[in-house]
C-alpha cells in the first residue's frame, strides 16, 4: 500500500525534515497484533510530547507467515487476520489515508482492551464509528486489495528484514521491529523512549537490543 501514504520515508523530503529537527515517524501495524496496539498507544503519547510527523501504514502477519509451518491454532488466527487489514486498505484507497488511524483505533479498541474476537461485528461497528460505508466490510472477504496490502507490507519489511514481525517503526527512514513494550509508556517515559530510539537510528550499523519477555500486553 505504497500509495497510503504515497510519500517515501526514505526520500530526500523525509531526510530534510529530520535534519531540520522534525522527525518523520512511520508506523507499520497489523490490527490483529496486540504488541502493535501497545506501540501505537505509545506513538500517540509521542505525538503529544514531541514535534513529529507520524504516518500510519498497514502490514500483515498473514502475509508474513505465508508458507510457514504453523501450529493449527495460530494458522486459524492468521486466516482470520486477513479481513481487518484488507478493510483498512480498501477504506484508505477509497477515502484517503486520513481514515487509517481512526479505523485502526476503532478496531483495536474492541479487539485488544475490549477482548473481542467477533471479527465481522468489529469491522461493521468500526466502519460505522468512523462514518465509513458499511459496504467496505465486503473487502475483508476478497483479495481485491491485496496488491496494495502486499506493497505496504513489503515497504515496512524492507526496512527490517524477514525475521521480525509487527510493529515496525521507522524514524527518518531508519526502521526497527518494535519497540515491544508493556504497559504503554506515558508522559515523560514515552518521550524518553522516543528520544532514545531516535538517537539509536542515527548510529550506523546498530541493529538490535533484546531481552526475553516476561509479561504479556497490559491494556489500559
Amino acid at each position: 500500500m505504497n500509495s497510503v501514504p504515497a510519500t517515501d520515508p526514505t526520500s530526500d523530503t523525509a531526510a530534510v525534515d529530520g535534519a531540520a529537527g522534525r522527525p518523520t515517524l512511520d508506523v507499520w501495524f497489523d490490527p490483529a497484533c496486540p504488541w502493535a496496539w501497545m506501540t501505537s498507544r505509545w506513538v500517540e503519547e509521542v505525538e503529544a510530547l514531541r514535534d513529529v510527523d507520524v504516518r500510519w501504514h498497514v502490514m500483515s502477519l498473514s502475509v508474513l507467515n505465508e508458507g510457514r509451518d504453523l501450529p493449527e491454532q495460530y494458522r486459524r488466527s492468521m486466516d482470520e487476520a486477513w479481513a481487518p487489514v484488507r478493510v483498512i486498505v480498501a477504506a484508505a484507497q477509497e477515502h484517503g489515508e486520513k481514515v487509517i488511524k481512526p479505523l485502526y483505533d476503532a478496531m483495536g479498541t474492541r479487539r485488544h482492551p475490549g477482548g473481542r474476537r467477533d471479527t465481522a461485528a468489529i469491522i461493521a461497528e468500526s466502519l460505522a464509528e468512523v462514518g465509513l460505508p458499511e459496504e467496505l466490510a465486503a473487502a475483508g472477504d476478497t483479495d481485491a486489495h491485496d496488491e496494495l496490502l502486499r506493497a505496504s507490507h513489503a515497504e515496512g519489511i524492507a526496512k527490517v528484514g524477514e525475521d521480525v514481525g509487527t510493529p515496525v517503526v521507522a524514524i527518518n527512514g531508519v526502521g526497527f521491529f518494535g519497540p515491544v513494550v508493556t504497559p504503554t509508556p506515558r508522559g515523560q517515559d514515552a518521550a524518553n523512549l522516543f528520544d532514545g530510539l531516535n538517537l539509536m537510528t542515527q548510529v550506523p550499523g546498530f541493529y538490535e537490543l533484546k531481552r526475553t519477555r516476561t509479561q504479556g500486553p497490559v491494556f489500559d
